[in-house]
């Protein structure tokens, strides 16, 4: 819908396109915020070397999802165009021009910065050729014992047919001579069933794993490439260039055609292993002929091609920062169990009052407590449950298995298009089922994307129920590295539509009223929409208004031009938006009074808070649900209130409001597009807002007065 607001004389188009800055490109930013927290010093260093992994798996996920189909698009033709107006064209050479310059600066940090200090530290990762007194004799038996029988080496000419290079799998390509003045190729593929980083065994250690004696490490992709001539017995190994694909990642499901959604998923799944080359990394020493014979057999142009100076695939960092050497990292986090949920009796404490939980500065423990307490407790009759994300190990899991055994009727909500989890929730899935536990895979076309807990208890002569509602996964590991928020509440307005949603997920439902949530697809921008709007009018009839969002990402265009016009009106506008966020600040006329930062620091800020405040009259909301079109339209989200008015200041006061004032972590975005970082005054202190949560955490409760 094409929106023109007149101020004056003149008219101010709000679909313009200039108003609006590239998804893909503000993605681009976000990725060199994380660079920059791997540059920054005041981190201790295996901190730093996370950041740069992150770093990397970002960029893979990011080739695998927007790349892929950015290229989809221009190969087929089949556009939609975004606000920004730019083409699939214009925007894949606008990212690779400024992905250029990240990872100059990405390779730079690591081998000029990180690498030595990382030496000083104790750690040293030397290249193959530099290693020490008789240290590549040891690795040479590790080699031949271990690494030797899972290599296959693949001949590449004219009686082999080029092979199937795995997704994100470290290679080589290898030049042969078997004397007789021809080259020959061919191609191995690194098992990734190994360590990227290699552990020189010491003089006692009959293997490369971790022991006492110097932490020496090596690629393992120069271990194979330096013990090629056990591979190649009879001729000359010339030269060995490493090489890595990457692969769109993106299947698509026809959900209404699937007789079988899990078998779908499963399929998809060995299918991202196959799907179209979008990139490929080569080293620069790699000659021209085998540069374009690799392009030419994975069907890749020239500007898919990124030439490195250094090593690739840096996710695999992780393997570094993850070493038990607790001088080089953050503090641990001291948690206690949050005083305000009992565990042996949580459902009196939550009768009487709603309760707040902020992980990670607040245990997760107490959640799985509450489901252990509910399978365990004779009076509760029903739980029912969303997962997205779960993770290798999962006590939520076991407690609702734990449940089922005890002759409660559970019900699961498992999303298993939850994009890189499939395979664990497929597992969780199947496991679920065989424990008794009705398992649905919610809603045909929609992810279910929404976070709750539903347990229904005998009271008396009534059913009860209970809600656990948060912004982020039923997953404990990323409990301790995501901030999330959590309500746990009996408020019967928010229980009962907790209830019909489940039921709508599980069985069939037309159009619900909800009562107190706001649920989409349909409900979360009609209730965004409307929330803005009413403090813009009211804003007009002077009374004052002001609108708080933090959020992951930012992107619909009805929710940018509501913003806009709030602005207009004179609403005072702060967005603090993690990650992607299309709107421009600071133009005149249309957002002066909006303001855009970001905060990224130790834990990777996750939680949607949604603040409207008009005159005297506030409204607080938390969820799911960014406001983005995927997931406004594409999912089932849930945005909940904050009715109890202590837990509306405590967040508001405590959590949302100093993540405002954080000069420590904060940068603030311009009209241009660009962050600038925010700096205290030269006579205020330094707040960093995330070590604020850590020194006030389980103080959410006690707002009472």
């Amino acid at each position: 819908m094409r929106v023109i607001i007149r101020k004056g004389q003149r008219a101010m188009d709000l679909t313009d396109p200039s108003l609006y800055i590239n998804r893909e490109l503000s993605w681009v930013r976000f990725n060199e915020r994380v660079l920059e927290e791997a540059l920054d010093p005041r981190h201790p260093l295996l901190e730093r070397l996370k950041f740069l992994s992150i770093f990397s798996t970002n960029l893979d996920e990011f080739f695998m999802i927007r790349m892929s189909g950015l290229y989809w698009q221009l190969r087929t033709g089949s556009v939609e165009a975004p606000p920004d107006g730019l083409t699939p064209r214009d925007q894949l050479l606008a990212v690779k021009q400024a992905l250029a310059s990240l990872l100059v600066r990405h390779m730079a940090c690591w081998e000029e910065d990180l690498l030595p200090k990382l030496h000083d530290a104790g750690i040293h990762v030397v290249p193959y050729a530099e290693l020490p007194g008789d240290a590549a004799a040891r690795l040479r038996e590790y080699f031949t014992a271990a690494l030797l029988p899972a290599l296959t080496p693949l001949a590449l000419d004219a009686a082999h047919p080029f092979p199937h290079i795995s997704n994100l799998c470290m290679n080589l390509a290898i030049v042969l001579n078997y004397g007789d003045h021809h080259e020959r190729f061919a191609r191995l593929k690194v098992p990734p069933l190994f360590p990227r980083f290699l552990r020189v065994p010491h003089d006692r250690a009959p293997r490369p794993e971790p022991g006492e004696g110097p932490c020496l490490f090596v690629w393992i992709e120069e271990v194979v490439a330096a013990n090629l001539d056990l591979l190649f017995p009879g001729c000359t190994v010339t030269a060995a260039y490493p090489f890595r694909v990457t692969r769109d990642a993106d299947p698509d499901i026809e959900e209404d055609e699937a007789a079988d959604l899990l078998q779908a998923i499963r399929e998809s799944l060995r299918q991202r292993h196959f799907g179209s080359a979008v990139r490929l990394e080569i080293s620069a020493a790699m000659p021209e002929g085998i540069r374009h014979m690799l392009a030419q057999n994975l069907g890749l142009a020239s500007d898919q091609i990124d030439t490195l100076s250094g090593p690739m695939g840096m996710a695999n960092l992780f393997e570094l920062a993850k070493l038990d050497r607790p001088d080089l990292k953050d503090p641990p986090l001291q948690h206690d169990v949050a005083p305000c949920l009992p565990p042996e009796d949580p459902f009196s404490t939550i009768r009487n009052r709603d309760l707040l939980l902020y992980h990670p500065y607040d245990s997760f423990l107490p959640v799985v407590d509450f489901l252990r307490a509910a399978a365990e407790d004779p009076q509760v009759v029903a739980i029912k449950l969303t997962l997205y994300r779960l993770g290798p190990h999962s006590p939520v899991v076991e407690a609702l298995m734990q449940a089922r055994e005890n002759g409660k009727e559970v019900a699961a909500v498992v999303e298993l298009k939850a994009r890189f989890d499939e395979e664990h929730n497929i597992q969780w899935a199947k496991e679920l089922e065989r424990a008794g536990v009705h398992v649905s895979y919610g809603l045909v076309g929609l992810k279910t994307h929404a976070k709750m807990c539903l347990i229904v208890r005998r009271e008396d002569d009534r059913l009860a129920r209970y809600v656990h509602l948060s912004t982020g996964n039923y997953n404990p590991a990323t409990a301790r590295v995501y901030t999330d928020l959590a309500l746990i509440t009996s408020n019967p307005a928010i229980t009962s539509d907790v209830a019909l949603l489940f039921n709508a997920l599980t069985g069939y439902a037309g159009k619900i009223p909800y009562r107190a949530l706001l649920v989409a697809p349909d409900g979360v921008r009609r209730g965004m929409l409307d929330r803005i709007e009413r403090v813009t009018a009211r804003h007009r009839e002077s009374k004052p208004g002001r609108i708080v969002l933090k959020l992951n990402a930012l992107t619909d265009p009805a929710c940018i031009q509501a913003l806009y016009r709030a602005s207009q009106a004179g609403v005072s506008v702060d967005l603090q938006v993690r990650g992607i966020c299309s709107l421009r600040p600071g133009v005149a006329g249309i957002s002066e009074r909006i303001t855009v930062t970001s905060l990224v620091g130790r834990f990777l800020e996750h939680s949607r808070m949604f603040y409207f405040q008009s005159d005297q009259e506030e409204e607080l909301w938390m969820g799911s649900a960014d406001l983005m079109p995927r997931n406004l339209d594409g999912r089932i989200e849930v945005v909940f209130p904050v009715k109890a008015p202590h837990l509306r200041r405590a967040i508001r006061d405590t959590i949302l409001f100093p993540h405002l004032r954080d000069t420590a972590q904060l940068r603030r975005m311009n009209e241009k597009g660009l962050y600038e970082r925010v700096l205290p005054q030269p006579d205020e202190p330094r707040l960093d807002s995330q070590q604020l949560m850590l020194d006030q955490a389980g103080s959410w409760n006690q707002h009472e007065g």
